[in-house]
């Protein structure tokens, strides 16, 4: 058995079968060129990663499995008498194979063997000589070494709270919508070693002087974006390990550039660089993932909201209700057609805050079974599903209405004079206002706005916003499905 790509972590493969109360057999997904009856064949469970068949080199029709065995296996001590009752049970020697005895094992014994993945492709399979292996090592030895390094550049877009926030963290609904006006960027080449590195101006280790490492460290935190995606390497590499996924043995330096406002950087390309596929990694599961590095790893408060709309991109109905989350593990998420939508915009503060600063009283209020809390959490909700219906059918005037009253919701039910402070920034002029709606599209340091009338664009940027030091702009929401679009496509970092 060889990988095409190189070998892979035995360290993680002997981890896995440790774990496991069984055997250990790897397997791969076929390629669209390789036929399913010259291959040993596996049925995994993909909730215990338990082998429910094994059917070794099946006839068509058999199975539509296309995950196939490349005859690497790890068998407990105890299970090894097994094979002289299955050689005394097989006078004929062409049934005495090893396919065979895994068939005849599993299907038959019904004995406890759990699969494990590695997304990448094989090639010498079967009967092979040592100088075939030889021949290829040096094959793919001399592949690498005369092929560049092609570098991997993934971009994740910024989101906004449209509706509903921030219920998402307590059993609500949201909608939510990606915008390209501010986008993370990650870069990830294969290397020798794996390689972090700093980002210049947010991860630096040089300072002009101690007010600057102070404003720095204030606006960035300590690390910056640097030790998200330490703790994103961490938790891929954990999560692929207990999801049986074998990852190639393979080194990168990985770099990132952001012109988003705030803390969070992200990109998928640890999923392209390792060759995991979303049904390795579905995208409810991908978002849970996301949201797991920030609160699990960094403490982060943060909310499952964003990452939704991170992996699912675009306008994007989230319903998390209690029911959903507890069945199944995460909500339900729809996206939205986006091809009309109405003129937003977005203002904010130079100096964001944390989120988890505004979020951490409304929670402990919450958990603690306040009830204009929990009342507020259920209102959200139904504000949601009718923002859902204006927006289906182009009911701005009704849409703006909605996020009046969600904001106005909000203010009530989060006592924080953040909050007052924007209430009253955004309504300085009632004469402006009364063109646009506006609410709090995270709790970051900023709002978004649904400007009716156009022509007030320009004198709501300059006397309401940017006269009171804040950064104003016409959102230009990010459309995944939409053709022809100069915008790189979207993509989130692991």
């Amino acid at each position: 058995m060889l990988c095409a790509d190189q070998n892979f972590d035995i360290a993680q493969v002997i981890r896995f079968f440790r774990s496991k109360p069984g055997e250990l057999m790897i397997y791969y997904e076929l390629e669209e060129s390789e036929s399913s009856s010259s291959r040993g064949m596996v049925e995994v469970c993909p909730d215990t990663h338990r082998i429910s068949r094994f059917l070794e080199k099946p006839r068509p029709g058999l199975t539509a499995s296309r995950l196939a065995s490349v005859v690497f296996y790890c068998i407990r001590k105890e299970t090894l008498p097994h094979m002289c009752d299955y050689l005394g049970l097989q006078p004929r020697a062409s049934d005495r194979s090893f396919g065979r005895f895994w068939e005849w094992l599993i299907n038959e014994k019904q004995q406890d063997v759990f699969g494990m993945k590695l997304p990448t492709g094989f090639q010498l399979i079967g009967q092979v000589s040592l100088s075939d292996y030889t021949k290829w090592l040096t094959h793919y030895s001399c592949k690498q070494q005369n092929k560049p390094a092609k570098p991997i550049t993934c971009r994740s877009y910024a989101r906004v709270g449209l509706m509903g926030n921030p219920s998402d963290g307590f059993h609500g609904k949201t909608i939510a919508m990606s915008i390209s006006n501010f986008w993370a960027e990650v870069t990830l080449v294969e290397s020798q070693t794996l390689v972090l590195l700093p980002h210049p101006l947010n991860d630096p280790t040089e300072f002009g002087s101690l007010q600057d490492l102070f404003c720095i460290s204030r606006k960035e935190g300590y690390l910056g974006g640097l030790r998200l995606l330490q703790a994103t390497c961490k938790k891929f590499y954990q999560f692929c390990s207990k999801q049986g996924i074998a990852l190639t043995k393979q080194n990168f330096t990985l770099k990132y550039d952001t012109n988003i406002p705030r803390q969070v950087v992200r990109s998928r390309c640890l999923m392209k660089f390792y060759n995991i596929t979303d049904q390795d990694l579905p995208k409810p599961i991908r978002a849970n993932f996301i949201l797991n590095v920030e609160t699990e790893e960094l403490f982060i408060t943060a909310g499952l909201q964003d990452r939704v709309v991170q992996v699912y991109e675009g306008l994007v109905y989230m319903d998390f209700s209690r029911e959903l989350m507890e069945q199944q593990g995460y909500g339900h998420y729809i996206p939205l057609d986006m091809s009309r939508l109405p003129p937003l915009w977005l203002a904010y503060l130079s100096d964001p805050s944390y989120s988890g600063r505004i979020h951490s009283n409304i929670r402990q209020r919450w958990l603690s079974g306040e009830q204009e809390v929990v009342e507020a959490m259920k209102t959200f909700a139904q504000l949601t599903d009718q923002a859902r219906a204006a927006l289906q059918d182009g009911d701005w005037p009704r849409l703006a209405q909605l996020m009046d009253q969600n904001f106005d919701l909000r203010r009530g039910s989060v006592s924080s004079s953040f909050f007052f402070f924007f209430f009253f920034l955004t309504r300085l002029d009632s004469s402006l206002q009364s063109g646009s709606a506006v609410k709090l599209p995270g709790s970051g340091g900023a709002v978004v706005g649904l400007c009716l009338d156009q022509d007030k664009l320009v004198s709501l940027k300059y006397l309401s916003f940017q006269q009171a030091g804040c950064v104003f702009c016409v959102l230009s929401p990010y459309n995944p499905s939409a053709q022809g679009s100069n915008v790189p496509p979207g993509q989130s970092f692991f």
